[in-house]
């Protein structure tokens, strides 16, 4: 007993150690080709910003956190089809079976192994996903709206650095000097007033990148002095030029640096909070959904369905206030009858008007309840989602471990194309669902649990067949299903009489077929011997 327990302890050590290697792989493949994807999209936010190396890298974690779902799901289904691959193909899982352990015990560490796995997704994304997010957010938010690094093309004016516009017609190849210089300073916030034109000149930036030092040869400086006079045709627009052979000053550039945002902007975004903070906000914004949907009937039904009367005859129009409560029985038609025209224009410019105000509030109140319903519904979803990334993890492992056994194909050809197959599968359900769920079609957790619905019976499904040893992707397996189907249904008269009946016209214009190409053949000879004799 002691001897075979030992036996088992070596076969779990084994399968986990066959397991472990190939997963944290394709884990860090997978993270690998996401964040490449990530760094493509944001690629032209980020260059030629001045951004420092720690940023990107800051950046880079804080995106390789957010890209963990995606890639942990895959990395799972993708090992477990190589390492049961791997075992099948070098007969090492027939031998296993051949000791007298099934499959469900050759499974049976990993198991637990991913089911550990599936604890730490939570973990990680009740835990650390939001706190990634809201870094990778407020970071984002920072990147986009960092003003380019400065720098000068040749030809055109640039607007690189704040209250200036600088023109440089041609650039040295060989150093700094540049060449036609055009400067507008529009620090005054008068217009092009302060213009200076230099032959030649210089641009450094500090050290600290804190200031430009612009060094101006052999130039002209423009200014219009404003002078103001009492009236507005008597003002008047004075010149002054001054000569210069070198002329330097600076700019600053600290507006240019990069900040950092208040982080607590963001900290209330469905991404960026845990498990108990998305059902507490859910539960307020439900709560303040239902008192705003009674103050909405609430006030359509004071104000437009039971509305006050007023009436008065004086001068016909409706000034002396008469309050008629709205369980009173009023006879319209004998008010209506009784009316001058007047007074019925009256009342139907009114009540038209009021139709049209009731429209009004009723629309602009449908399109706020919209709204309202998307935000809840964006809560509703991103909780559902704190616990389908765990469940994602298990439910590929019974796909993947059971399809490696199936196909018998390890290394990295076979296994990605299924395992990638299967998980673009997944993932377009799971994003077709979750718009659904999002648009208001379908509810959050139906939309955030169809993947999984689905993909259950397809893992319990491809788990019996490896079990049972079934031969799932030869074709004789399904030519052998539909030929036992085709016996049972000859055992019925009218179906047997049908089938005999196609076969005997098909026997015969076979015949007759092959009588025809007979005749043809022999006239064929008939007419080479003929030929030949001639």
């Amino acid at each position: 007993m002691t001897a075979k327990f030992q036996n088992v302890k070596k076969l779990d050590k084994f399968i986990l150690k066959s397991y472990i290697g190939p997963f944290v792989l394709t884990f860090f493949i997978a993270m690998f080709i996401l964040l490449m994807q990530f760094l493509w999209r944001y690629l032209d936010e980020i260059v030629g910003k001045g951004l420092g190396a720690g940023v990107i890298a800051e950046l880079l974690l804080y995106a390789s956190s957010s890209l963990v779902p995606m890639a942990l799901p895959l990395a799972v289904l993708l090992s477990s089809i190589m390492t049961f691959g791997n075992l099948a193909e070098h007969y090492e899982l027939m031998a296993i079976k051949s000791a007298g352990i099934s499959l469900v015990k050759i499974m049976r560490p990993l198991i637990f192994y991913v089911i550990g796995v599936s604890i730490c997704a939570f973990l990680f994304s009740n835990n650390i996903l939001p706190y990634s997010n809201l870094k990778m957010q407020t970071l984002l938010h920072d990147i986009k709206h960092q003003k380019p690094e400065v720098s000068i093309p040749e030809g055109v004016f640039s607007d690189a650095i704040e209250q200036y516009s600088i023109k440089v017609g041609r650039k040295s190849r060989k150093g700094p000097m540049l060449y036609d210089i055009m400067i507008y300073n529009h620090t005054e916030d008068n217009g092009n007033r302060d213009v200076t034109l230099a032959d030649s000149g210089t641009m450094v930036i500090t050290n600290d990148k804190r200031y430009m030092v612009i060094t101006l040869y052999s130039g002209t400086n423009y200014v219009e002095e404003v002078e103001k006079r009492r009236r507005w045709e008597d003002k008047s627009y004075p010149q002054r030029t001054t000569s210069f052979k070198e002329e330097r000053f600076m700019i600053d550039l600290s507006g240019m640096d990069f900040e950092r945002s208040d982080e607590s902007l963001y900290k209330t975004g469905y991404a960026m909070l845990n498990l108990s903070q998305l059902q507490y906000t859910t539960d307020s914004l439900n709560d303040n959904y239902a008192k705003a949907a009674d103050n909405y009937l609430t006030t359509l039904t004071r104000g437009n369905y039971f509305k006050k009367l007023e009436f008065s005859n004086r001068d016909s129009l409706w000034y002396e206030k008469k309050e008629v409560p709205a369980t009173t029985n009023i006879n319209i038609d004998s008010i209506i009858a009784n009316m001058s025209k007047g007074d019925l224009s009256g009342v139907l410019s009114y009540a038209v008007e009021n139709a049209r105000n009731a429209k009004t509030y009723i629309s602009q109140s449908a399109s706020e309840f919209q709204t309202k319903n998307k935000i809840i519904k964006r809560y509703e979803i991103e909780w559902h989602r704190k616990f389908t990334l765990s469940i994602a993890c298990i439910l590929l492992f019974f796909i993947g471990a059971p399809l490696g056994a199936i196909i018998r194909k390890g290394g990295i050809g076979t296994p990605i194309v299924i395992s990638v197959l299967f998980f673009v599968i997944y993932y377009v359900t799971d994003i077709s669902c979750g718009k659904a769920a999002k648009m208001g079609t379908w509810p959050a957790w139906l939309g955030m649990w169809m993947s999984s619905i689905v993909f259950t019976p397809l893992g319990a499904f491809l788990t019996y067949k490896a079990v049972k040893d079934a031969t799932l992707l030869e074709l004789s397996t399904y030519t052998d299903f539909f030929r036992r189907i085709f016996a049972k249904l000859m055992k019925y008269p009218k179906f047997a009489a049908v089938i005999n009946r196609f076969i005997s016209e098909e026997k015969k214009a076979k015949a007759k077929l092959e009588a025809e190409l007979e005749r043809q053949k022999k006239a064929i000879f008939n007419q080479f011997n003929n030929n030949a004799n001639a």
